[in-house]
């Protein structure tokens, strides 16, 4: 295990290097992945630890879409598909990712195939951080550990097929066999991460949760939409404002950003740009921190926690959910982002 600076403090990091794909192999040698749930993070993952010499299985509920997308990605039924609590019975490390509500929903039929020595793995720390909620306790004879890709299921996939990788968070939630630490290290090499961050649950939840809500999508959202509007309504024409807006910071800045960081784009920009962005970036800070912490608090308490399996449980949430998604997609920003995307050169 490396110790590594991120700015001034001194982190636990796992990298390739140190682990590699050989010695992941050699640690899980004896273990079946049972990969329970194929919707976000379970197709990236699965195929993952696939391609890279592991046995996997799946499980899933037979005849739903889900279970019908694995077939087309060469899961054989009977072989290395199965129903949801068959593979949960076959396998030693249990990779629990159905969603949320999934997990709750689904949690006694799971439970009762963790028998001693087996781990129970999850990408996301909300089942066992609110479990006062969710019901998810796990037996105390198995492993109870996290690997988290920094990212959808689906740049996980992109990424490992490119040869590259995503880096990840882990964590030990409960070490009964003594080897929870290398079977958790070597998931997370197996499924493609770059490197691996130390974390726990409960941190990894909060940050997840903050994250989403904030600068990764329900901030940014905000973000794109005033602006948008405010250069609409000053006379701006929809294309205009969409480039100012989105385009420009998805196909041109943040890759940028993500490449050589913010003060290289900082120091590599017009001066008129240059100056406005660092005169403006500490009003903007100001401005949305109060919002953060209140959003910070509802994930803490666990009310955003509350609130998302409340919204699961009710009968109409799907139908509402989709009304709630058309509103993005019929909004006016977005209609003509779907037309500028279209009139890009490798779209033409």
């Amino acid at each position: 295990m490396a110790k590594l600076k991120f700015g001034t403090i001194e982190e636990n990091v796992m990298t390739r290097q140190e682990f590699p794909l050989k010695k992941a192999q050699e640690v899980l040698k004896d273990e079946v992945i049972a990969v329970l749930g194929y919707g976000v993070q379970g197709p990236g993952q699965a195929l993952n630890l696939k391609d890279n010499g592991f046995n996997v299985i799946v499980g899933q509920r037979k005849g739903s879409k889900t279970w019908d997308k694995a077939v087309e990605d060469g899961w054989i039924p009977g072989k290395t598909l199965f129903e949801l609590e068959e593979a949960a019975e076959k396998g030693t490390i249990l990779q629990y990712l159905l969603s949320d509500a999934g997990q709750i929903a689904q949690w006694e039929t799971v439970k009762k195939h963790l028998t001693p020595g087996k781990a129970l793995y999850f990408s996301h720390g909300f089942g066992i951080t609110y479990s006062d909620q969710t019901g998810i306790v796990p037996p105390k004879d198995v492993d109870v550990i996290l690997v988290a890709p920094k990212g959808s299921g689906t740049s996980l996939r992109r990424l490992f097929v490119n040869g590259s990788g995503l880096n990840s968070s882990y964590a030990i939630h409960q070490d009964a066999t003594g080897k929870a630490l290398e079977r958790c290290l070597a998931l997370g090499i197996g499924v493609g991460s770059g490197y691996l961050f130390e974390t726990n649950f409960r941190k990894e939840v909060y940050s997840d949760l903050t994250g989403e809500r904030g600068s990764l999508m329900g901030a940014i959202q905000g973000l794109f939409a005033a602006q948008y509007d405010l250069l609409r309504s000053k006379g701006h024409s929809p294309s205009e404002a969409f480039n100012e807006t989105v385009e420009e910071a998805t196909q041109s800045l943040y890759p940028l950003v993500a490449e050589n960081g913010m003060d290289w784009m900082y120091a590599n920009c017009s001066t008129t740009a240059q100056r406005g962005a660092l005169d403006w970036w500490k009003k903007f800070r100001d401005a949305v921190k109060p919002v953060f912490e209140e959003l910070y608090d509802s994930v803490e308490t666990g009310n955003e926690a509350k609130l998302t399996i409340t919204a699961n449980e009710k009968e109409d949430y799907r139908v509402e959910l989709e009304k709630e998604l058309r509103e993005l997609k019929d909004s006016e920003m977005w209609q003509a982002g779907a037309a500028v995307r279209k009139l890009r050169p490798e779209n033409a």
